[in-house]
This record gives structure tokens, C-alpha cells and sequence, in this order.
């Protein structure tokens, strides 16, 4: 993992973290994501585990199934992902399977993050895929929507 961010890579994640705010609007956890593919915004949502009633309704899995359709492919090449926290297990291994070239995530997930903090799945050399990961940017707004989430019910 890096921190290297290229000139558009706060334009997105800002609104990667829009999408995160969505969130809040059916009580779900703040997580937002957009793929973006050569310079656009190919796919965007929510985390909707709460809206949907789905475990595996993530902002990652969710806007990986929205870029599949839109490239009418699985294979979602030429793309970069941007996600408010770094993927858990599930999500990194939807990104792996999906061939996302690169991934860019805000906060780090100390409890359940799979691209270095619990484990490392974007960067596994035994996976037939790896994408170039860069953790970081704009973390503080995103662990401050996060904070100020948990802090209403505790």
C-alpha cells in the first residue's frame, strides 16, 4: 500500500464521501464508493446493508455490480475504485475477483480492513490479481463521519 494520490483522486473521493452521507439517510453505516473510468464517474453508491436487508450490500459490492453492468463485463479494467474505508474482506475480494486495476480508500479499518490493517487480501501474491492500493486520503473526514455515526449509538 502507498499514499501516492494523483490530482483527481480528492475530486472523487469527495464524492465517494457524498455517497458515504447517503448512507445516513437509512440509518446505515457512512461508507460511500465511486469508480471512476477514464476520468468519469462510472458507478457510485452507498453502503444499504440496512435499507436492502442485505449483508453483502456494501458501497464496493454495490457500485462493482453497477460498473459490471454498465462495461456489460465483470472484468471492470481500466477503472479506479474509491471507497470512504478501506475494504473489508468481502469487498477486497469482490475488487480481486472483478480486476480492478487500482484502489483508493480514506480511513483505515483497524477491526475488519483486508487492504493491510487485519489482513492484506488486495495485496495477497498467491491471488491472481493485485491492485495498485493507496490508503489515506481525505482519512479524517471520513473517520469523522464515521466517529460522530457510532457516537449516536453508544
Amino acid at each position: 500500500m502507498s499514499a501516492h494520490f494523483f490530482p483527481r483522486d480528492e475530486y472523487f473521493m469527495r464524492l465517494a464521501l457524498r455517497e458515504a452521507e447517503r448512507a445516513l439517510e437509512h440509518d446505515d453505516v457512512p461508507v460511500g464508493c465511486v469508480i471512476a473510468h477514464e476520468g468519469e464517474v462510472l458507478a457510485s453508491a452507498p453502503n444499504e446493508r440496512e435499507l436492502r436487508g442485505d449483508p453483502t450490500a456494501h458501497a464496493e459490492v454495490l457500485a462493482l455490480r453497477e460498473a459490471a453492468h454498465r462495461l456489460g463485463t465483470w472484468r471492470i479494467g481500466g477503472t479506479v475504485l474509491y471507497v470512504t474505508l478501506e475494504p473489508c474482506a468481502m469487498c477486497a475480494g469482490a475488487i480481486v475477483l472483478g480486476r480492478v486495476p487500482r484502489v483508493v480508500f480514506g480511513a483505515t479499518d483497524p477491526k475488519a480492513g483486508a487492504a493491510g490493517s487485519v489482513f492484506d487480501v488486495l495485496g495477497e501474491p498467491r491471488l491472481n490479481h493485485r491492485p495498485v492500493v493507496a490508503g489515506g486520503l481525505l482519512a479524517a473526514d471520513s473517520a469523522e463521519l464515521l466517529r460522530a455515526f457510532f457516537a449516536t449509538r453508544r
